[in-house]
């Protein structure tokens, strides 16, 4: 394309805004709101997702051994256990250990009455390895391989802790997936009638274009640019609130509630907003170019 056929093109697009304000305003309006839920959600579903994979890190499986079995069969669980892709990491707890972790957490200031069961150990049958995996949705598919392995006697798992993580992030993966692709359809919708009202207002300059052999693309280009700004426009301005309010809004969480800095540690800005802006700005772009090409594609025909 050359450089003033290009300028023509974006001249006639601003153009074309101009001309209709209210609905050009109000195309941007839907898109800007489009992106700034998807925004918001896109920071919550990542955030909710880091906080599972920290929980993640915290969940163990238990896998406990049949009394008396021997050392030798309890390294060959444990060289099962590695070989697993859902295993993060395993740990071994022989008796001795879990026999030190009990004193640690029930006998602290009672040392003495714990020191009388140092020869003859009360948790000689303790011995487990503690397993922690990589995706939280995996934990049963592992438990049921464990639990058919010979010589373990029980597996104990946070069963109930893994379906609630596990609905918890597809319901709110779901519920923010059909809002914003209901925003997508209005912007598109919102986009295509401003473009079409372009159209009707420049009908008879369309006409005379058609009758002197103007090109397809000289004629509908504009219009396609018309949309592409609309959604560049739509998708700048609520990143920009985005990057500015989500700072404040952490800081003040943080402030605000001092006692979920322990539980809920947020993403930083910059691990946010350096996926965000590129799909934002892609969104609006792509939802921009759809609305008018379509729009264009019904109505002029060159």
């Amino acid at each position: 394309m050359k450089l003033n056929t290009f300028g023509y093109v974006l001249r006639q697009g601003l153009k074309n805004i101009w001309r209709n304000k209210m609905f050009s305003i109000a195309s941007i309006a839907t898109m800007a709101a489009c992106i700034f839920l998807f925004g918001v959600f896109f920071s919550l579903v990542t955030n909710f997702q880091h906080v599972v994979k920290g929980v993640e890190q915290d969940v163990a499986v238990t896998v406990f051994f049949d009394d008396g079995l021997p050392q030798d069969k309890i390294d060959k669980i444990g060289m099962a256990i590695a070989g697993r892709d859902e295993v993060q990491s395993y740990t071994y707890v022989s008796p001795e250990d879990a026999w030190e972790q009990y004193k640690a957490e029930y006998f602290q200031g009672n040392e003495e009455a714990a020191a009388g069961f140092d020869k003859d150990n009360p948790l000689a049958n303790s011995a487990n390895y503690q397993i922690y995996i990589k995706n939280i949705e995996e934990q049963s598919t592992l438990v049921s391989y464990l639990e058919s392995l010979d010589g373990v006697s029980k597996v104990q798992q946070s069963e109930s802790v893994a379906n609630t993580l596990t609905d918890l992030n597809r319901l709110i993966s779901v519920v923010s997936g059909v809002i914003i692709l209901i925003l997508i359809c209005v912007a598109i919708f919102l986009i295509s009638n401003t473009v079409r009202i372009g159209i009707a207002v420049r009908r008879e300059e369309i006409g005379i274009m058609k009758i002197i052999g103007a090109t397809n693309f000289f004629v509908r280009a504009p219009f396609i640019v018309e949309g592409i700004l609309i959604g560049l426009i739509g998708s700048v301005i609520p990143l920009g609130v985005l990057y500015y309010g989500y700072g404040k809004i952490v800081m003040y969480i943080g402030a605000k509630f001092q006692f979920l800095d322990n539980i809920i540690q947020f993403l930083p800005e910059g691990t946010i907003f350096r996926i965000l802006i590129p799909i934002g700005l892609i969104l609006g772009l792509g939802i921009g170019y759809i609305g008018s090409r379509i729009t264009v594609r019904r109505h002029i025909n060159v």
